[in-house]
């Protein structure tokens, strides 16, 4: 039985194979697009459990991609690309990624990722007891995957759900960024925790009435994040 379809969207035929092999061994079936046009026409006939995406791509680049399919597709995203530039990783992560790596970057790393996010997918896709968070008029719906505030429904990105779902879960508590990445992203990250406050603030964007005077998710200088209603 195979662990999960995933969708290689590369340009790069050598780093394409290596992915491909290495997912092939691990019990993935596994499809692939060379550019973005090949990648959304994919990605909406094939239904992956997990999309990798590089950003320099032909056609239409990951970025865009990754925008258009977040209009209506719902199916994690890792983002690949060969520079470092901080605002490329900001810019994928606001745009609905769930998770980004630089190149050159470990196999073994690569792979415990995708497995640590395919697994959360697959925890959050289990039937189970409906429980639905409430912090005043903030709604989390555990269960359908779904927030509101008041009547008006919220859009997240799963990795953003996750976030808030972890913090309402924990209502009070102060979590370091260190410990926000282990726990909702899934794998001990290495490296940069801007990632963290990047959703910090796209989910800001979406939930405070004043992102800039946050009343929802508060920042605890020099420990991290707290959510309050």
């Amino acid at each position: 039985m195979s662990a999960g379809k995933i969708l290689i969207v590369e340009d790069e035929e050598t780093l394409l194979e290596v992915l491909r092999y290495n997912l092939d061994k691990e019990g993935y079936t596994v499809v692939t697009a060379a550019d973005g046009i090949q990648a959304l026409n994919s990605a909406r006939s094939e239904s992956p459990d997990l999309i990798i995406l590089d950003i320099m791509l032909p056609q239409l680049d990951g970025f865009e991609v990754c925008r258009i399919l977040r209009k209506d597709i719902t199916v994690p995203i890792i983002m690949l690309t060969a520079k470092e530039e901080e605002i490329d990783k900001v810019l994928g992560l606001e745009l609905g990624a769930d998770d980004y790596m630089a190149k050159p970057f470990s196999m073994r790393e690569f792979k415990a990722r995708v497995k640590a996010i395919l697994r959360r997918a697959a925890a959050q896709s289990k039937p189970g007891e409906a429980s639905v968070i409430r912090i005043a008029d903030l709604a989390v719906d555990l269960g359908k995957h779904q927030v509101s505030i008041g009547e008006a429904s919220v859009s997240l990105t799963p990795k953003e759900f996750d976030l808030l779902a972890y913090l309402a879960g924990n209502k009070g508590r102060v979590f370091s960024r260190e410990h926000l990445l282990e726990r909702v992203w899934g794998y001990d990250y290495v490296g940069d925790t801007r990632t963290v406050d990047v959703h910090i603030r796209w989910l800001r964007e979406k939930l405070e009435t004043e992102p800039s005077k946050p009343r929802r998710l508060i920042t605890v200088r020099g420990t991290g994040y707290k959510i309050e209603g």
